[in-house]
C-alpha cells in the first residue's frame, strides 16, 4: 500500500506476510492535531497524567493504511507546557509557633475563646500568661485583642494558643492595647512585611512614628500619633499589595511634603 508503511515479517505458519501500520512517534502539537472523522462524530477525549491528551475512538475508524481494523487506529498525544500554579488559601490554617493576633470571644470556664480567623476557634489558658497564677489571674476580657502563639495546632486537636515563650517570657506578646486600628491583609502581604528588612516598613517609619503589630493570620494593628497618622498608614499597607515600588516612592513623597 502507497499510503503507509508496510514490513514483511515471516511467520511460523508459513511465508505469509504480516503488514504492521505504525503510528508517527513525533508529538503533534495543536494546530497539527488531525480532525479525522472520529473527531466529526464527537469521539470522547481521555486525560492522562502529566498533561497528555488522547483521541479515543467510538468505534472502527479508517487509518493511515486505509484499513478498517484496530490494528490501523492511531492515537496522537499532545502535550501540554509544563505549568506551576499557587494556590493561595482563603482561610488561615492554624500552624505551630506561628504569632497571630486575636480577638477574645467568650470565657468558659479557665479557657477563654480566641478567633483568629481559622474554621475553629482557639483556646487560651489563663495560665498562659507571664506571672500568672490562680491568685494572680491576667485582666482579659471579651473582645480583647491578644498577640499570642500557637502550642498546639494540628487538624486532629483544638487550636491552643499561649502568651509566653519556652522560657515564660512574655517577649511582646499579650493583650494589645485598646487604641489603634486592627485590619485585615491578604496572607502573601503578611509574609512579605515579615521578611528581614522590609523595605515598606522602613519607609513607613521615615514618614510618621507608629506602633506595629503583624499575625501571620493576616491581621495587622496600627497605632500613631493621631487617627489621622494611624488612616494614612493602614492606606499604605492596604495599598502596598497592588502597587510598585516606584509608585509607593512617590505616595510617600507626596504625604512626606504635606
Amino acid at each position: 500500500n502507497s499510503q503507509g508503511s508496510v514490513e514483511a515479517a515471516p511467520s511460523r505458519g508459513g511465508p505469509r506476510a504480516r503488514a504492521a501500520c505504525r503510528a508517527p512517534r513525533r508529538p503533534l502539537t495543536g494546530s497539527q492535531f488531525p480532525a479525522g472523522p472520529q473527531a466529526q462524530q464527537g469521539a470522547p477525549h481521555s486525560a492522562r497524567p502529566g498533561g497528555l491528551t488522547l483521541l479515543s475512538p467510538a468505534g472502527p475508524a479508517r487509518g493511515r493504511c486505509g484499513g478498517s481494523s484496530p490494528a490501523c487506529l492511531q492515537t496522537y498525544p499532545f502535550f501540554l507546557p509544563d505549568l506551576c500554579y499557587q494556590q493561595l488559601p482563603l482561610q488561615y490554617v492554624p500552624v505551630k509557633g506561628d504569632h497571630v493576633i486575636g480577638i477574645v470571644t467568650a470565657k468558659v470556664g479557665d479557657v477563654f475563646k480566641v478567633d483568629v480567623g481559622g474554621s475553629e476557634q482557639a483556646s487560651l489558658s489563663y495560665l498562659a500568661f507571664e506571672g500568672a497564677t490562680k491568685r494572680n489571674r491576667p485582666n482579659v476580657q471579651v473582645g480583647d485583642l491578644i498577640y499570642g502563639q500557637f502550642l498546639v495546632a494540628n487538624k486532629d486537636m483544638e487550636p491552643e494558643m499561649v502568651c509566653i515563650d519556652s522560657s515564660g517570657r512574655a517577649s511582646g506578646m499579650g493583650v494589645i492595647g485598646q487604641d489603634g486600628f486592627l485590619f485585615k491583609v491578604s496572607l502573601g502581604l503578611i509574609r512579605k512585611l515579615l521578611a528581614p528588612k522590609c523595605q515598606i516598613i522602613q519607609e513607613l517609619s521615615q514618614l510618621y512614628p507608629f506602633e506595629l503589630v503583624l499575625g501571620m493570620n493576616g491581621r495587622i494593628w496600627v497605632k500613631a500619633k493621631t487617627v489621622q497618622q494611624t488612616l494614612i498608614i493602614v492606606n499604605i499597607l492596604e495599598a502596598c499589595e497592588y502597587m510598585t515600588a516606584e509608585q509607593r516612592k512617590q505616595a510617600l513623597a507626596k504625604l512626606s511634603g504635606n
